[in-house]
């Protein structure tokens, strides 16, 4: 006889999805405005293309999974 199927489950808990919205978010959002204050106070001649590219790629990275978090712990499953 077979052993009964297990249900698929995710890799994060239910519960912890309003928890991981909230930090992301705040970490992306944090980081967004490093990069938007970086562009700002910083002249043409002294901007690095390397870390406006590093600041923003961390930035969307944060902001989509945090995005994504929300939207579940909303119960949006996507």
């Amino acid at each position: 006889m077979a052993p009964p199927a297990k249900p698929i489950t995710g890799p994060v808990s239910d519960a912890w999805y309003p928890t991981l919205a909230l930090l992301m978010l705040s970490i992306g959002l944090v980081v967004t405005a490093s990069f938007f204050i970086y562009e700002a106070t910083s002249s043409k001649r002294n901007r690095c293309l390397a870390k406006e590219l590093i600041t923003g790629g961390v930035a969307s990275v944060f902001l989509g999974f945090g995005s994504l978090f929300l939207l579940l712990s909303a119960g949006v499953y996507v």
